[in-house]
């Protein structure tokens, strides 16, 4: 096969999962999530989860770490890396699926992340400074500096040099896979989809999403830490706080989400623009079976190009 990594995209209420669990049961695969709210457990019907979509199918990326905790594109590269070689240890084919689209974009065009620790020793070293002597410090580092804002702000100071002098000692660069994907998009017209977003949430307000809320509320998780995971999480928190009544918890959720949906449109155009080949598939017509006859076609090229060819973006964290 020219490809070993089979992706689905799509913008929220796309059905993007439904068509991947079809074609994973097809082509005897397991899929990948590339969802940067399904990582956490016990957020389950905001995060549109839908287990009992997956039957027999293996799925991964999903319930790994508890609400809370700060998981970042570099963690999500290096568990997609680990979980892409246990599947093709398997002999089984890799599907990465989802919409979150900087998720996705890190993996097929090769971001090189650094992950930057807290030094400590460098940290105590710096305290003695005063805000002039540590401006001075990052630009004698960093004598390049075009974030000024880091200039304005201490603690933001104190971050920003200890990045550049790690940067200067060490490049702790992810290896990613060799991989060569190919890309496919679902798509819906504007109005259907907007019908979809509507009466999808419609449906988690009757199936529980307000009472997940308040659990994970109870549980210990704050009003600010859920507020922070948007949607459904910002606008039921505010709701159960008594800042929203349910009306207006409803319009503005809802309006937030087909908002949403049209960032997600735009990054996947930006993909596009930057190399990435998506090839679309109209929601309403067997996406899947689309899929599968393509791919029996045997006509594509890899859409971006063995990992080598990516493009490698220095991001440090």
């Amino acid at each position: 096969m020219p490809y070993n990594l089979l992706v689905i995209l799509g913008a929220t209420a796309s059905g993007k999962t439904r068509v991947a669990v079809q074609v994973a049961r097809a082509l005897t695969g397991e899929i990948i999530s590339a969802d940067s709210r399904q990582v956490y457990r016990g957020m389950d019907i905001g995060t549109g989860k839908d287990l009992g979509e997956y039957g027999s199918v293996p799925y991964h990326l999903i319930d790994i770490v508890d609400p809370g905790y700060e998981f970042n594109v570099f963690e999500f590269q290096r568990r997609f890396g680990e979980v892409f070689r246990e599947i093709q240890a398997r002999g089984h084919l890799p599907l990465l699926a989802g919409g979150t689209g900087m998720y996705l974009d890190s993996v097929l065009r090769g971001y090189q992340l650094m992950e930057v620790p807290e030094n400590i020793s460098l940290r105590n070293e710096l305290a003695a400074l005063g805000n002039d002597d540590l401006a001075a410090r990052l630009k004698q580092i960093n004598p390049r500096l075009h974030n000024t804002t880091d200039l304005m702000d201490r603690n933001r100071l104190i971050r920003a040099i200890e990045i550049a002098e790690f940067q200067r000692e060490a490049q702790n660069e992810l290896q990613l896979p060799e991989l060569s994907p190919i890309v496919f998009g679902i798509k819906w017209e504007r109005e259907i989809l907007r019908l979809r977003i509507t009466n999808r949430l419609k449906g988690r307000l009757s199936h529980g999403l307000i009472e997940e809320v308040d659990r994970l509320h109870q549980t210990g998780i704050p009003w600010d830490t859920l507020e922070f995971y948007g949607l459904e999480y910002r606008y039921v928190a505010q709701y159960l706080k008594g800042a929203l009544n349910k009306n207006d918890m409803f319009q503005k959720l809802n309006s937030a989400i087909l908002q949403f949906a049209k960032r997600q449109e735009t990054w996947f155009r930006r993909m596009e623009r930057q190399g990435i080949i998506i090839h679309w598939l109209e929601g309403g017509k067997d996406p899947a079976g689309s899929i599968l006859q393509k791919l029996q076609n045997n006509h594509f090229a890899s859409s971006t190009g063995p990992c080598g060819d990516r493009a490698k973006l220095q991001i440090p964290l």
